[in-house]
């Protein structure tokens, strides 16, 4: 069944399958929309330098150490951050962005930049 949906200037996925683009966007939302998530990323988008753990305790409010944990271990296996853990006591371990992470990163600001310039469109 062919659809005749209108061509967004700027934006052309025609010949892309609707049902493969939707599951890569629930794997996407998967990814970003968990509690924390972006609240990770953020610090490490806004400098060059690696943050620690301590770090995103004092910046991130609600949200438990069990969940930080977890968010960051699943960025980390996902490849969006990289973690160097010294051999020191106490114990050190510092994240930073990947290339990957930095494209996301950015990917994000750019949502944050829409949002913006439409916000008062969208209320």
């Amino acid at each position: 069944m062919e659809t005749n949906l209108p061509v967004i200037q700027g934006c052309n996925f025609s010949g892309y399958d609707a049902s493969s683009l939707m599951l890569e966007t629930a794997r996407l939302r998967e990814l970003i929309t968990k509690r924390g998530t972006l609240e990770i990323l953020i610090p490490l988008c806004c400098t060059g330098n690696p943050v620690r753990y301590k770090q995103f305790r004092n910046t991130i409010k609600g949200i438990s150490s069990k969940t930080l944990a977890s968010r960051l271990k699943e960025l980390e296996k996902g490849g969006i951050l990289e973690r160097h853990a010294y051999n020191e006591i106490p114990p050190r371990v510092e994240y930073r962005l990947t290339d990957k992470g930095q494209e996301l990163v950015e990917s994000v600001i750019n949502l944050l930049q829409w949002m913006r310039k439409w916000s008062d469109a969208i209320k």
